[in-house]
C-alpha cells in the first residue's frame, strides 16, 4: 500500500472535471495537494514542466491534463488532439521520472480499446484490433501514455501506472455543443428544449449503440484507490460494469429535466462505436466499486449545469 498521508501530491490539469474531483478526494488523505496554473507551468513545452517539478518536488503525480472532447471535436481538430494530448503525457512521465516522483497515475480513456473489441472489454484487448475512426488521433495518443508509463517501470522500477476511465460525467463537465461528450450535450440541450417549450429534442446517432458511464467523484475515488492500492504494469480499467443505450440515456435525462417532449434521432449523424462496456472484475477483485448509480448521477450533473452554467 502507498501512504499517501504527509505527501506532496501533484493534480496535473487541477481545473477540469476530473482534475477537480481528484483534487476533492484527495483532500481526505492528509497530504499536500500540488496545482500549477497555465502560467506556471504550459505542459506542452517541456522545459516549462521540467523547472515547475524540479522547484516544486512532488511524491506523488496524477496525470489527468489532456485535450478532450466528443466526437464533433476529435474528428475536427484530429493534429490538436494527437500533439497535445502526446506532449502533454511525455512532458509530465518525463519530469516525474527525473525528479525522482515516488508514484504517478497516468488517466488514460477507454477509447484506446478497438472499436469491435468483444465485450465487456477486458485490460488485454488494447492493439487487438482497429480503433474507432472518429477519435483514433486521441486514442493512440493515451496509449502512448500507458505504453510510456510501462516502459519506464520497465526499464527503470520506477512505481508508474495507468487508469482507463469509461465515459464520465459530473460537475464541472463541458456543455459546449460543438466539444462536448453526449451526457452534458444531451443535458444542455434538453434544458433549452424545456425552456423553449420544444414539442422534440435532437439526439445525434440511431439510439441504438451502448455507452457505459462512471460519474467524475466516483472515478476520482476509483484513482486514489489505485494509487494507494495498485502497483502493476497492466492499466486497470475504471468504470461500473453497466452499459444502457443513447435512447435510454436521453430517456433517463428527459426525465431529470422534466421535459415533456418527444425525441427526434439523427441518424445522419454518427453513431461511433457499437458498443464500449469495459470488463470490471480486475478493479472489484481489488475491493473497489462505483457507488453513485445512473439516475442519481445525472441529477447531481443536472443541479450543477443549472447552478453553474445554465
Amino acid at each position: 500500500m502507498y501512504n499517501l498521508a504527509g505527501k506532496r501530491v501533484y493534480v496535473a490539469g487541477h481545473k477540469g472535471m476530473v482534475g477537480r474531483a481528484v483534487v476533492k478526494a484527495l483532500a481526505a488523505e492528509n497530504c499536500t495537494i500540488l496545482t500549477a496554473e497555465r502560467q506556471d507551468a504550459d505542459l506542452i513545452r517541456q522545459s516549462e514542466v521540467e523547472a515547475w517539478m524540479a522547484a516544486n518536488k512532488p511524491d506523488a503525480v496524477v496525470v489527468c491534463a489532456a485535450r478532450v472532447g466528443g466526437i464533433l471535436a476529435n474528428d475536427t481538430y484530429p493534429a490538436d488532439f494527437i500533439y497535445d494530448n502526446l506532449m502533454i503525457e511525455a512532458n509530465l512521465i518525463r519530469a516525474s521520472f527525473d525528479c525522482g516522483v515516488e508514484k504517478l497515475l497516468f488517466l488514460g480513456s477507454s477509447c484506446i480499446y478497438p472499436k469491435l473489441a468483444p465485450q465487456p472489454i477486458s485490460e488485454d484487448a488494447l492493439l487487438t484490433g482497429t480503433l474507432e475512426a472518429t477519435n483514433e488521433w486521441y486514442a493512440i495518443a493515451k496509449i502512448a501514455g500507458i505504453k510510456m508509463c510501462q516502459a519506464y517501470r520497465k526499464q527503470h522500477g520506477v512505481d508508474f501506472i495507468s487508469a482507463m476511465p469509461t465515459n464520465l460525467y459530473g460537475p464541472y463537465d463541458n456543455f459546449d455543443l460543438q466539444s462536448s461528450h453526449v451526457i452534458p450535450a444531451l443535458l444542455r440541450k434538453c434544458h433549452e428544449a424545456k425552456l423553449a417549450g420544444d414539442a422534440t429534442m435532437e439526439v445525434w446517432g440511431s439510439g441504438k449503440v451502448m455507452r457505459e458511464f462512471l460519474h467524475v467523484e466516483d472515478c476520482a475515488a476509483g484513482i486514489v484507490f489505485l494509487l494507494k492500492h495498485y502497483s502493476d504494469m497492466s492499466h486497470v480499467n475504471l468504470g461500473t460494469g453497466e452499459d444502457v443505450t443513447i435512447r435510454q440515456l436521453a430517456e433517463a435525462i428527459t426525465k431529470t429535466v422534466g421535459f415533456d417532449g418527444s425525441l427526434a434521432f439523427d441518424a445522419s449523424k454518427p453513431d461511433g462505436t457499437p458498443r464500449k462496456l469495459l470488463d470490471v472484475s480486475k478493479i472489484n477483485d481489488l475491493g473497489w466499486r462505483h457507488k453513485l448509480d445512473l439516475d442519481t448521477g445525472l441529477s447531481t450533473a443536472y443541479q450543477w449545469f443549472v447552478e453553474n452554467a445554465a
